[in-house]
């Protein structure tokens, strides 16, 4: 499942990225790496999806999110 359809509130854990080693090295830069826990906090339609990870903060834009897969955690 793509990062993007994730709704709000829910648990997730990142299954791996899709995409050149700029993107990569962009998005493992922020700290989100295959492994790592989120938790959606805000996703509307045409915003950034608002995530919150390792006690930050981040908002990852509609096209990153196509490169991120993510495994949804039931709470």
């Amino acid at each position: 499942m793509k990062l993007a359809e994730l709704k709000e509130n829910s648990q997730a854990v990142i299954s791996g990225l899709n995409g050149d080693t700029r993107f990569i090295g962009r998005i493992t830069s922020i700290g989100l790496t295959p492994g790592c826990h989120i938790s959606v906090i805000k996703n509307d339609k045409n915003r950034p999806v608002l995530l919150y990870s390792r006690d930050t903060m981040i908002a990852v834009n509609r096209s990153e999110c196509e490169g991120i897969e993510v495994t949804e955690v039931k709470a």
